[in-house]
């Protein structure tokens, strides 16, 4: 049986057409009323030509979409000469609040995306995963609210909109608005379909900070159509470095924060960051010593000794030294040594 893997080999990725996904990220849900009410998943798409864009889907096409592969390539299928083990996805709920359900499915469902685009070539060429992820004209007719899960946790606001009449507005960076947006808060910038956006900064991937009709804020990237972009500036924001451990698949990620690189984070606040990052609570937070040993980190004592033996080793610029594993809390076959019972601390012994 072939086992999934990442897409890390060049000739794989080379194979693949630009319009092909290569991550999925849900942004919010959204609620549709009709003969009976409902939520659909508003999912960010990223192909391998670094284009993006939203595609609207229920549970229920996820679901048709898991059982067609595995009629197709599970390891009991008869249909194909090739099989894998497919991701698992979350089953059907028959009781509770449609709202809750959602919601609750938001990590699970992001996870079942991410492994399903790490699986071989073949499976992400299948005319099913295809249409799941191909922007459609359903999707192109939809207006998007909101994208509270795409929007940035902090964003101190800049009131220099003064300052923009002085420039050529020509060429101004700026973006022409595709739908209209209503602020949730003071921060963020409202607008309507067809409004001219004079861009100010990038707050993230995600985010952009404008200014129209003498009001200043930040907006999701996604709302507009990029007229004339920013200047590359070089990124002076700090990075932690993150590895994501699960049975399937393995992923770094780099989070952004506004932190000095000398800062000692709380370890509450570190555990809080890294579960609103990957949409998990059953994860424990791990550094490597300077025996290349995984150590679990379980209060402010472990995260000062992580970062007072960080400082012995070199960094990348704008990199916090120390970097972060991310297991499961059942999982310890991570560690150089299995805890007994009821012994925390040798989770921790270096």
């Amino acid at each position: 049986m072939s086992l999934p893997r990442q897409l890390r080999e060049k000739s794989d990725f080379d194979q693949l057409p630009d319009d092909v996904p290569v991550s999925a990220n849900i942004a919010d849900i959204e609620e549709k009323k009709g003969f009976t009410n409902y939520y659909m998943f508003v999912i960010e798409v990223k192909i391998k030509s670094g284009g993006r864009y939203l595609i609207f889907r229920r549970y229920r096409e996820f679901y048709a979409l898991h059982t067609k592969l595995e009629e197709r390539y599970g390891g009991e299928s008869k249909n194909s000469a090739f099989t894998c083990t497919l991701p698992v996805l979350p089953g059907k709920v028959y009781v509770g609040a449609k709202r809750e359900i959602a919601e609750n499915r938001i990590p699970i469902l992001n996870i079942y995306m991410k492994n399903l685009l790490c699986l071989p070539v073949w499976v992400l060429m299948d005319e099913e995963v295809r249409l799941f992820f191909y922007h459609s004209n359903f999707d192109s007719e939809q207006v998007p609210r909101r994208l509270r899960r795409l929007r940035p946790r902090t964003r101190r606001v800049k009131s220099i909109s003064s300052q923009l009449p002085v420039l050529d507005r020509v060429a101004a960076p700026r973006a022409e608005a595709l739908f209209d947006f209503s602020g949730t808060s003071k921060l963020e910038l409202s607008f309507k379909k067809g409004d001219l956006i004079y861009l100010l900064s990038r707050v993230n991937k995600d985010w952009l900070e404008g200014t129209v009709n003498d009001a200043t804020g930040i907006f999701p990237s996604a709302f507009v159509k990029i007229i004339k972009d920013l200047p590359q500036q070089e990124d002076t924001v700090n990075k932690i470095r993150c590895y994501y451990y699960d049975e399937t698949v393995s992923t770094i990620r780099d989070i952004s924060v506004e932190e000095n690189l000398s800062s000692i984070p709380l370890f509450k606040d570190l555990m809080e960051l890294i579960k609103q990052e990957f949409d998990q609570h059953d994860i424990v937070l791990n550094y490597r010593d300077l025996d290349g040993d995984l150590i679990r980190l379980l209060s402010d004592q472990d995260v000062e000794l992580m970062v007072s033996q960080s400082r012995k080793r070199s960094s990348e610029k704008h990199f916090f030294p120390w970097k972060l594993h991310i297991t499961h809390k059942d999982d310890f076959s991570v560690y150089s040594t299995s805890p007994g019972i009821g012994d925390t601390q040798t989770v921790r012994a270096t």
